[in-house]
């Protein structure tokens, strides 16, 4: 393996690459790794307008449906195509992830990592007007940040975002419309029911939510009572609903049939498959590294048991160790022995800034995974 003191790399991050097995040689190229956009459906016709605007040429990603390329040191942010929400950065590899998912109108999808948005965004563009996402994230700020986004790209009309502990997490999907909620008991209170999202809430609606963000900051996320719901669209089945309602977790039998169709665990890592990420691994440390490996597995088991019959779970990272995907994998598969690897794939492409590692899971009949050791880095070739 390289020599530590030839390598313009942390010597931390070295460190931690000999210690899993992992060729610091791979990360040489990073300062010719591309960035990549995606196109908001319905702007195609718009690609030679963006591009002169940006003046640079995009490349199209023949593998990944409405992604594109473009140099490193092009800046998108101060544009009006960016600005107007016809274009939104998101790594390849996190499209990669969503596309697995195989989103199909109607579908209830559920991300239990879901900050900071931009896969949000892209599942919200592949439902359609009909189902629903359900985003969920243990950091607030981050979450908040997801809502900004949803916003921005008009695309929030069908999701809901909760402050919440992925491996706990046990809300339903809303599969009822929220139009006809009028039919319901009206022994709830009016003001019990919620009213359509805004911004801009009644000063001692804010003082309450103040109150209770502070009683949250003093007791973890997981010893909270209920999620923090902080966005709701007008579809997304919670408009018209009473607070009892929204909080009822499901039965085991409940489960089986009335979860999420589709459930994404894009859980927490090292992000060393990430390029971007390199340089805060000074500041990180590596102690926390057993920490999130723990945290990934729970919430695979979680987000497991929130599948219903006949789903389909993504789990991914943008870790290239074992001890991040195979291991936790295996671990899963051992305490699930009705269950096996549907599909794995795990590819560096020199193309991409950041490594699609992922493994699906379709509930209740999967097939044997794609290669027999769960790993081919070298391929650099994704599925279509």
């Amino acid at each position: 393996m390289e020599e530590p003191s030839k390598s313009p790399l942390p010597e931390a991050f070295l460190s931690f690459l000999q210690a899993n097995g992992i060729d610091p040689s791979i990360y040489i190229a990073s300062d010719s790794t591309p960035r990549y956009l995606r196109l908001k459906p319905g702007s195609e016709a718009e690609i030679e307008g963006i591009e002169a605007e940006i003046k640079c040429k995009l490349e199209k990603v023949n593998w990944l449906p409405g992604f594109y390329s473009l140099p490193p040191d092009i800046l998108i942010a101060n544009s009006k195509s960016y600005l107007d929400g016809k274009i939104y950065g998101i790594d390849a590899a996190s499209g990669a992830a969503v596309s697995v998912l195989n989103i199909s109108p109607g579908d209830h999808v559920l991300d239990l990592c879901a900050a900071p948005g931009a896969k949000l965004c892209m599942m919200l563009d592949l439902l359609g007007d009909s189902g629903s996402v359900t985003g969920v994230d243990v950091a607030r700020h981050r979450l908040a940040a997801c809502r900004t986004m949803l916003q921005k790209y008009s695309l929030g009309d069908r999701c809901r975002l909760f402050v919440a502990d992925g491996t706990t997490f046990s809300l339903a999907p809303l599969r009822v419309d929220s139009r006809s909620r009028s039919c319901e008991s009206s022994f709830e209170e009016k003001d019990e029911r919620f009213r359509e999202w805004t911004s801009r809430r009644p000063w001692k609606e804010r003082k309450r939510a103040a109150k209770a963000r502070e009683t949250m900051s003093l007791q973890s996320v997981t010893m909270s009572e209920n999620p923090e719901l902080i966005f709701y669209g007008r579809h997304s089945g919670v408009v018209g609903l009473s607070k009892n309602k929204l909080y009822k977790t499901m039965s085991d039998l409940e489960v089986s049939s009335c979860s999420y169709d589709k459930v994404l665990v894009d859980a927490e890592c090292t992000h060393d498959g990430s390029v971007k990420h390199i340089q805060k691994f000074e500041n990180w440390g590596w102690t926390t590294l057993q920490r999130r490996v723990l945290d990934a597995l729970k919430l695979l088991r979680n987000g497991f048991r929130l599948l219903k019959v006949g789903g389909l779970l993504v789990y991914s990272t943008c870790s290239l160790t074992v001890a991040q995907n195979e291991d936790i994998v295996e671990q899963f598969l051992k305490e699930n022995t009705s269950v096996e690897n549907r599909l794995f794939v795990a590819a560096l492409q020199p193309q991409i800034s950041a490594v699609a590692c992922f493994t699906t899971f379709e509930y209740p009949k999967l097939v044997r995974p794609l290669h027999e050791d769960g790993r081919d880095f070298s391929s650099g070739i994704l599925p279509s």
